[in-house]
């Protein structure tokens, strides 16, 4: 009963507050310095906490289902992932002027060199109807002056845990983009001292691409690997928006011939 009575409040406080806002609103045009600096603050506070409202609603009710991890998977596959910022939702959900090493969600990290940052990256939800992943990643990118620019992406432990010469890391990915630009992935494996680079480009001629990365071509030491991640560069990112609508890898071993 008491439940009952405080929804039938809030829908009251609600048909009161929704007409005082849209009054203000319409006369902000009109209204004096004073007020409008007095509204502002309360404002911003509201939209704060309905943009956190709808990044969730949003991420629960869309498809694809949060918690689904569906992952296409080549025959043989001992082992797949999608990192955070594809499988939840994170915080904050986006950033402006970015700054070289920010961090953004769990394990992921955008490196680059410029003096004056004009990049933002946001997570965006997927609603279209053939992805997989819940979430996606977007940079907008204005004015780029700086030499390079990245995405990096630590692999997680249970990856190097048995890995060997033998097998073969295959990244698969979804890209968008507002005009054509290249675009690189470099699998890094430190053991001991020393770290292994294979470098793929990605072709870019269809929204979905792969690369991968056979070990067979590595020096690895297989008993001393302490770590993997994968650097995704893009050249000349200037004036573009990039959307990655999916990353995910896998490991297989390799046949033998």
């Amino acid at each position: 009963m008491a439940l009952a009575f405080d929804r039938l409040i809030d829908r009251l406080l609600f048909r009161r507050a929704l007409p005082r806002w849209r009054r203000l609103a319409e006369s902000a045009q009109s209204a004096d310095l004073i007020m409008l600096r007095s509204l502002r603050t309360p404002a911003r506070q509201l939209r704060r906490e309905i943009d956190r409202l709808l990044h969730v609603a949003d991420s629960r009710l869309t498809l694809p289902m949060l918690g689904s991890n569906a992952i296409s998977k080549p025959l043989m596959t001992d082992w797949a992932w999608r990192p955070e910022i594809w499988r939840g939702p994170i915080a904050p959900i986006g950033i402006a002027a970015v700054a070289n090493r920010t961090m953004f969600g769990t394990g992921a990290t955008v490196f680059h060199d410029c003096d004056r940052s004009e990049l933002t990256i946001r997570q965006i939800r997927n609603t279209r109807e053939a992805d997989l992943a819940p979430f996606g990643f977007r940079m907008d990118v204005f004015g780029f002056e700086g030499g390079f620019l990245s995405l990096v992406l630590d692999l997680p432990e249970d990856v190097i845990r048995g890995l060997t010469l033998r097998h073969i890391i295959r990244m698969e990915t979804t890209v968008e983009t507002e005009k054509p630009l290249e675009m690189f992935a470099r699998l890094n494996i430190k053991h001991g001292p020393n770290t292994e680079q294979l470098v793929r480009e990605l072709p870019l001629g269809s929204s979905d691409v792969a690369a991968e990365f056979d070990l067979a071509y590595t020096k690895m030491n297989e008993k001393r690997i302490e770590r993997a991640w994968v650097d995704l560069i893009f050249e000349r990112p200037e004036m573009n928006q990039i959307t990655l609508r999916d990353v995910t890898f896998t490991r297989r071993p390799r046949s033998e011939i």
